[in-house]
């Protein structure tokens, strides 16, 4: 009788532990959704307009059998169209609606994997959490934007990583053919058989998709010269420069360009290819440190991923909003194993999400026109970004390569995954 009250009870104390998520998450998303669908209007720019206007434009053109190659705002690669197109599942729906659904059903996707896989042995609810948080941090950009889609299939392939390298694989190449950073993903596989099945199968997913696409319509890498032409954009780290120059006279101002706000004028081309050295700097740092490492645990595919998309967000000429997504999913990734010690650099992104929300949309015009209220906004943010990349840096570097070889033993990997993590 003891047993069966003893059950009982541990039923009931789980059905609790999922209430609350799903109830906070289910409130979260509902106002979400009267946001992107106007029932209730955000202060700002509308965000919105990306979706109703340049992704529907762009749908009706590759409905055509062709790439857009006639506007220069398209800086993707060939398999974003499949996110493009992904409204015509929903014909009962127009575009746009359509498209915040699928949104919507992607984020319940996420949330239902992180859920799902913090019960575990091993495993702490806190990634649910952070990922419950992260997004309405971000605001109605979240589901406006294809870029939870290309998070959802990230977050899919580390949760499958350790048990299943392959499945990485085929995702992170999959994800690179939709939007580039997914690649990041392998950056942290255990040397040996791992590596070699993940990498192998992401050339090759990503190699026939790109195929595919390639011979589907034509101009599916007319993006590689859109995106080479960039410069930098006003809500970057190299940009703070131009926002204070303009208090001393800089004869430059911020356009739309290429699909966003960027400054333009004297000395732009110069701090656009510092940022592109200083995104080649972060690359041979993440090649020393695979190099140097001595110790790959369990968390270590997540943790590595996280801090190469976090580098390469920061010191990148363009932080449009919506990149927080990426790291968003990726923290939560992180701090869903319980010997994580990415928290730190996790909180200060999901801080840095909610003032990314500030200073897009809602206080966006003082960004533009860098007087105080933007440049503060801009300065935290900024500073935020870098603070976590240092932080996680040194995390990663500490639990890798400094404790292995000062003898402190790694985090034990479980004995059924010890052929497919340990390194040789």
């Amino acid at each position: 009788m003891t047993g069966v009250w003893g059950a009982l009870r541990t039923r009931a104390a789980d059905g609790a532990s999922l209430r609350l998520p799903l109830a906070v998450w289910a409130v979260t998303r509902v106002v979400l959704l009267l946001f992107v669908l106007k029932v209730v209007v955000m202060p700002g720019p509308d965000v919105t307009s990306d979706v109703e206007e340049i992704y529907q434009g762009w749908y009706e053109v590759l409905r055509t059998g062709t790439y857009p190659l006639d506007d220069v705002s398209w800086q993707y690669p060939p398999g974003a169209a499949l996110a493009i197109l992904s409204p015509a599942l929903l014909p009962f729906l127009g575009y746009s609606s359509a498209f915040f659904v699928l949104a919507l059903l992607c984020d319940a996707v996420v949330f239902g994997l992180l859920l799902y896989t913090g019960r575990r042995p091993g495993r702490t609810p806190r990634g649910t959490w952070i990922w419950i948080a992260g997004v309405p941090l971000l605001g109605p950009t979240a589901y406006a934007r294809y870029d939870l889609m290309v998070t959802a299939v990230a977050v899919a392939a580390l949760l499958a990583a350790p048990r299943r390298p392959t499945v990485l694989g085929a995702l992170a190449g999959f994800g690179a053919v939709v939007k580039v950073w997914p690649v990041l993903l392998l950056a942290g596989t255990p040397r040996g058989r791992a590596t070699l099945r993940s990498w192998s199968t992401a050339a090759g997913a990503a190699a026939g998709l790109l195929l595919l696409c390639t011979l589907a319509a034509p101009g599916a890498l007319a993006f590689l010269t859109y995106q080479r032409d960039r410069g930098t954009e006003v809500e970057s780290l190299g940009a703070l420069v131009f926002h204070v120059a303009r208090y001393v006279g800089w004869e430059g101002e911020p356009r739309m360009n290429y699909g966003s706000i960027e400054f333009l004028g004297p000395g732009v081309p110069a701090v656009s290819t510092a940022a592109m050295a200083l995104t080649a700097a972060v690359f041979a740092w993440l090649l020393l440190w695979r190099v140097r490492a001595r110790a790959f645990s369990t968390t270590t595919p997540a943790d590595a991923a996280f801090v190469a998309v976090l580098l390469f967000t920061t010191t990148s000429r363009v932080i449009s909003p919506q990149y927080m997504i990426w790291l968003v999913g990726l923290a939560a990734v992180c701090l869903v194993y319980r010997a994580s010690r990415m928290r730190r650099p996790a909180i200060l992104v999901l801080w840095a999400t909610a003032v990314t929300q500030l200073e897009f949309p809602i206080w966006f015009s003082h960004v533009t026109d860098s007087d105080p209220l933007g440049l503060t906004l801009l300065l935290v943010r900024n500073g935020l970004l870098v603070a976590a990349s240092v932080s996680a840096c040194r995390v990663l570097w500490r639990q890798t390569v400094s404790e292995p070889r000062a003898g402190t033993p790694a985090t034990p990997v479980r004995p059924e995954r010890a052929k497919t993590l340990s390194a040789p």
